[in-house]
Parts: C-alpha cells; sequence; structure tokens
C-alpha cells in the first residue's frame, strides 16, 4: 500500500475538486491508487470530473505545418513563456516540425536528424540552445498525419506566430473533391477540435478500457438512486450515448451551429466538393498538458536567498 502523504492527498484534489478528509479517505479506500481513488470520489458524487488532459503546466510552443496531404504537430517545452517569444526559440521550434513533415517518423527519429544550416542534430542543437537562452528546455512530442487523395488541414489558436502558439490541430480529410472547399471545410472542423477537444475519433475508436472504466462509474451512481436493476441498466446506457457524444468527434455537436453532429456536417459538406468526404483522422497538442508544473513556495526562496 502506498504511503498517503499530504502531496497525494492535494494531488487527488487538484485533479477531482473534492475535500481534503474525502480525497484521504478515498485513498485509504484504493490503497492509494490515485486512479481508482478518483473513481472511488466519482461514484460516490463527490467530485465532478476526472479529467486532467486540459492542465497546462509548462511553457514553449506548439509547431504546425502541412503540404501537399501530410500534416506535422510538434511541441517544444521551455521554463517560461519568455523563451516562447524569442526568435531563436520559435525559429527551432518551426525547423522541428518541418523535420517531421519531410519524413521523420517520429519524434525520437527528428531528434537525431541533422539540424539545417548547422553540423549538429536537432538534440545537439537543443543543447546549444539551452546553453545560449539559459532555460532548459526539451523536445516532448511530434506527430503527423496523411491523405492518399485530399487534404491535411492545420488551425493554431491565438497564433504567436505563423504556425506557432499554445494550441495546434490537425485534421485530415480524404476526398477527391475540390480542394479549396475541402480546407475551409477542414478549417471549420480543426477550429471545432481545438475547442471541444475530442478524445477519439469515433465511438469505436475509444479504447475499450476507458468504455469499460466509465461504465463502472455510471453503474455506480445510477445504483445510488434505488432503482431496480433494469431501469439502472437504462440509465447507464443513456448516459454512456451522453458520454460518447462528449468524447467522439464524430458525435460531438458542431460548434459553429451548434446543432449538427460532425458526421452530419462532413456529409453534408460532399455536396459542397463534388465528391464523399471521409473525415480519417485528427490530432491536438495542448502546450503542457498532462504534465505538472511544480509549485514554487516564494516565502522559502526569499528565505533561503538571504541565507546564502
Amino acid at each position: 500500500m502506498a504511503e498517503i502523504t499530504a502531496s497525494l492527498v492535494k494531488e487527488l484534489r487538484d485533479k477531482t475538486g473534492a475535500g481534503m478528509m474525502d480525497c484521504k479517505k478515498a485513498l485509504v479506500e484504493t490503497a492509494g491508487d490515485l486512479e481508482e481513488a478518483v473513481d472511488f470520489l466519482r461514484k460516490n458524487g463527490l467530485a465532478a470530473a476526472a479529467k486532467k488532459s486540459g492542465r497546462v503546466a509548462s511553457e514553449g510552443l506548439i509547431g504546425v505545418t502541412t503540404k501537399d496531404g501530410i500534416g506535422a504537430l510538434v511541441e517544444v517545452n521551455a521554463e517560461t513563456d519568455f523563451v516562447a517569444r524569442n526568435d531563436d526559440f520559435q525559429s527551432f521550434v518551426s525547423t522541428v516540425a518541418g523535420i517531421m513533415l519531410d519524413g521523420a517518423g517520429s519524434i525520437e527519429e527528428a531528434v537525431n536528424t541533422p539540424f539545417p544550416g548547422t553540423e549538429r542534430s536537432v538534440g545537439e542543437q537543443l543543447t546549444h540552445n539551452i546553453a545560449t537562452i539559459g532555460e532548459n528546455m526539451s523536445v516532448r512530442r511530434g506527430e503527423t498525419l496523411s491523405v492518399q487523395q485530399g487534404c491535411v488541414v492545420s488551425y493554431v489558436h491565438n497564433a504567436l506566430s505563423d504556425g506557432l502558439g499554445k494550441i495546434g490541430v490537425l485534421v485530415a480529410l480524404e476526398s477527391t473533391g475540390d480542394n479549396a472547399s475541402l480546407e475551409q471545410l477542414g478549417k471549420q472542423i480543426a477550429m471545432h477540435v481545438a475547442a471541444a477537444r475530442p478524445e477519439a475519433l469515433s465511438v469505436e475508436s475509444i479504447s475499450a478500457e476507458s468504455v469499460e472504466r466509465e461504465r463502472n462509474v455510471l453503474i455506480e451512481q445510477a445504483k445510488a438512486s434505488g432503482k431496480p436493476d433494469n431501469i439502472i441498466e437504462k440509465m447507464v446506457e443513456g448516459r454512456l450515448r451522453k458520454y460518447y457524444e462528449e468524447v467522439a468527434l464524430m458525435e460531438q455537436t458542431f460548434v459553429i451551429d451548434n446543432e449538427t453532429k460532425i458526421s452530419k456536417v462532413v456529409e453534408n459538406a460532399a455536396n459542397d466538393v463534388g465528391a464523399p468526404i471521409s473525415l480519417t483522422g485528427f490530432v491536438r497538442y495542448e502546450l503542457g498538458e498532462g504534465i505538472e508544473k511544480a509549485e514554487a513556495d516564494f516565502a522559502a526562496e526569499v528565505a533561503a536567498t538571504l541565507n546564502t
């Protein structure tokens, strides 16, 4: 059993918004397993949500670029937002995105690729930048999307400069139709993805583990109503459909008109482009999501400085 420390209780409280004593009880009941404790709180109605992916806890930039049916998305982190406005840092992020676009199969491969205009690899150039700028940095992740026919469209929310910002999205549309109309549709869907934060493309692509976990939580919540099993089953199925509408892109309601499902938006757009359209994939990066930022104790820092 993991030790139930104050920091573990605080982490659970930050994730769920539940009270301190409830968090401590949940951790005791689940032998210190953080994720099981989140579910325990949800099942008992003590936590409104268990989402943690959107917690931005580091700085830097998301870089996005597209060309000829291919798109690349990367995240490069730094310690402060100030560095994100540094021209050299921005150029580095754009270059890494370009390397991914030009054929690097993974971010690990990109890091070992020669950095243009130097005799260094991307990783060695990163080390050079750390020494030059004076701040720790990392090439955290990268991904590409491609289509045989059609387009891959990018969107950067609140772009700091061309292809650089805090939220980046790629959307892949397969079609033989009019490319300009397809690009317009892709841009709208990419903006939707930035706002609605889908976790999967379709119901079928949601992991069985995620569905089972959600079902278990919903069953426990429904049981609390005291209703018979046959009614509970219907309640759970209804709530699962709501869950699918929240996390699967094709089931989400389009943010632009707030009434049409994305699947129907794509279907309807076929008339405009002159051919069937298939939404084959998307990627959404938000800067620092899932990374915990260390909380600074300002008073302790001042005291430590005075004592040196």
